[in-house]
């Protein structure tokens, strides 16, 4: 009996320390520098926005989107150019002074698409009119018309039921090979 009473406890150790070192996948690219900078003050409009990613974006797939104070779209299209990490796009002159938000949506190293946005102000107001709006039906670069994909990696949840079956296989085994003379005490 003492042999079955080993494996079973072996066996939960194994399962716990399985379940505690769980964490999600955290191989999606992550921006790490643009320009103009997160939240940056200037007085001169861009011409193009750049994102860095710390991994290569893989091409195809890629948007990015420049709104005005205005809730106009201001990019020249919202296909972005990708250059290993960096992906661009440039934008038409700018008008109103006031916060510019740069929404993306690439694809990931892994394969995963990561969205997010970064923003500017526009000290001085532009000399450039409103370019023309692209369709209510187009997704938006920041993703929230494709609530389908995730950032967040895989869950823990399969690393949870991984560990259970193998408790439960563990324990099983335990009993039933572990078994013996239980009346010599």
């Amino acid at each position: 009996m003492r042999r079955g009473v080993a494996w079973v406890l072996a066996a939960a150790v194994i399962g716990l320390g399985m379940v505690g070192t769980a964490t999600p996948a955290s191989a999606h690219n992550v921006l790490i520098d643009s320009s103009p900078e997160n939240g940056a003050e200037i007085d001169t409009a861009p011409d193009r926005i750049d994102l860095v990613f710390d991994q290569i974006v893989q091409p195809g797939f890629n948007t990015v989107t420049v709104t005005g104070p205005d809730q106009n779209r201001w990019e020249e299209t919202s296909e972005a150019t990708v250059d290993g990490e960096t992906v661009s796009t440039t934008v038409h002159p700018l008008g109103p002074a006031g916060e510019y938000t740069v929404g993306f949506r690439v694809l990931s190293a892994d394969g995963h698409t990561v969205r997010g946005s970064t923003t500017f102000t526009l000290t001085e107001a532009g000399d450039g009119d409103v370019p023309p709006q692209p369709a209510d039906d187009e997704a938006s670069a920041d993703g929230s018309a494709d609530e389908a994909s995730t950032e967040e990696g895989m869950p823990v949840w399969p690393w949870i039921a991984g560990a259970a079956v193998l408790l439960a296989v563990g324990v099983t085994v335990g009993i039933r090979f572990g078994g013996g003379d239980t009346s010599k005490g």
